[in-house]
């Protein structure tokens, strides 16, 4: 059964009148007297009694009819709903974030929001780990984190650079240290710190960092949750050391370079190696990078 033998009956079933319905349907009367045949012969009963160049439908034709027209209404509502998709005026994006990635995301939420605002936005934070994960599996649509890029990659994501950021030392403005030009990592271990919890890629550079110098930090607080962590240095008397990226939205936090060789993460946005990139992914990643950009100016 196709569309337009359904189409071809509906218009002869309108009319009643093959000659009339297939000018209609700009296509001979043979044609349409076929495909109409054909069509009966697959539901196994006739739609119409023929009489002369009068036609008729029979019971079978009537109930059909109703039934196929609501088939050409599905149909149509179908084309629509993937032109709409195709246009982003309707659809689900779903984004996994790293914490340390938060205040990168969150400028570039409102503006894609309000360009296309048929979208939903889903975002899920996770360790990077937890999060390529769900990636692979299809989960997430595209993946923003700090990481190493190795020869021993996933084959199975796909890794765009995107920037890189320094780790530095983060007090407020009121903290007794803010007017620091820099700190040395040995100095730095005698600061009492609210750090990331193990696990989130910053962390991990940081124990690798003072195992490597042979020193203890002053850990007081661990927390996973990157927001919650600054909010409490914000009041003044906490320092933690964080990517400098993810002081973006806070304006009276202040970052400290360490001294010595510079230390940088490298933030990537990732893909399902092979995948299908959903045309709203794509377009967010620009508005992602048009917003970096713009904070730059």
């Amino acid at each position: 059964m196709e569309i337009r033998q359904i189409n071809y009956f509906i218009k002869a079933a309108e009319m009643l009148h093959f000659t009339e319905a297939a000018a209609a349907c700009f296509v001979t009367q043979s044609t349409l007297s076929q495909q109409i045949k054909q069509l009966e012969e697959e539901l196994g009963m006739m739609l119409f009694d023929r009489i002369g160049k009068h036609v008729h439908l029979t019971e079978a034709g009537g109930v059909f009819l109703n039934h196929a027209r609501q088939i050409v209404l599905d149909v149509k509502k179908s084309k629509q709903a993937i032109v709409e998709l195709n246009n982003l005026v309707i659809g689900e994006l779903r984004i996994g974030v790293t914490s340390a990635f938060s205040s990168v995301l969150l400028p570039a939420l409102a503006p894609f929001s309000a360009k296309y605002p048929g979208i939903k936005i889903v975002v899920e934070y996770g360790t990077a780990a937890e999060l390529e994960h769900k990636l692979k599996q299809a989960e997430l649509d595209v993946l923003l984190a700090f990481h190493e890029q190795t020869d021993s990659d996933d084959a199975n994501l796909e890794m765009e650079h995107l920037f890189s950021s320094r780790i530095m030392m983060v007090v407020s403005k009121d903290h007794p240290m803010s007017d620091l030009k820099k700190i040395s990592l040995t100095n730095l271990a005698k600061v009492e710190l609210i750090l990331p919890s193990k696990g989130f890629s910053s962390r991990d550079l940081l124990d690798e960092l003072f195992h490597k110098a042979r020193l203890s930090p002053l850990i007081k607080i661990e927390m996973n949750n990157i927001h919650s962590l600054l909010s409490l240095v914000d009041d003044g008397s906490w320092a933690t050391i964080l990517n400098e990226k993810a002081l973006i939205t806070w304006e009276n936090l202040v970052a400290i370079p360490i001294s010595g060789k510079e230390y940088y993460k490298q933030a990537f946005i990732l893909w399902q190696k092979g995948g299908y990139r959903k045309k709203s992914a794509t377009l967010f990643i620009q508005e992602l990078i048009e917003t970096l950009q713009l904070g730059k100016t």
